[in-house]
């Protein structure tokens, strides 16, 4: 038995030091009539904020052939910014207004937050027009 426990303390301890988090991080389910992704979710309060919204429908509109934006339900908190941004960043341009870049760029000041990053093919989302996403925790 003692030895089950040092086990499991010493993966604990080595998934603490190898940057994760003792629980899995938070990943979602972004499905629309054109295809499924997954993503994980960044280590911040507002994508905290977001998880706790889920599951949520949101129209999209494309902006620029680079991304796709929606209204959120309710603002989400304030959290570092950057500039940059990669294909299939999942990012909040203003506290309430969710972005899923399926390019690669930069933003003006003051920035995007972070709210997590796409796993697989974001071209389903490089198309004219609207779409309609829902956003769900993975099962």
């Amino acid at each position: 038995m003692k030895q089950i426990m040092g086990a499991t303390f010493l993966a604990a301890v080595l998934t603490l030091n190898l940057g994760g988090s003792a629980l899995a991080q938070d990943r979602i389910v972004i499905s629309s009539d054109w295809g499924n992704v997954t993503a994980e979710l960044a280590d911040n309060a507002a994508a905290r904020a977001l998880a706790a919204m889920l599951p949520l429908t949101i129209e999209m509109d494309d902006h620029l052939r680079q991304e796709k934006t929606g209204d959120l339900p309710a603002a989400l908190p304030a959290a570092p910014r950057q500039r940059d941004f990669s294909a299939g960043t999942l990012g909040l341009w203003s506290s309430g207004d969710f972005v899923i870049y399926y390019r690669e760029g930069r933003v003006p000041q003051p920035g995007i937050v972070i709210l997590g990053q796409i796993q697989g093919d974001v071209s389903i989302f490089d198309r004219p027009g609207k779409l309609t996403i829902k956003v769900e925790k993975t099962r």
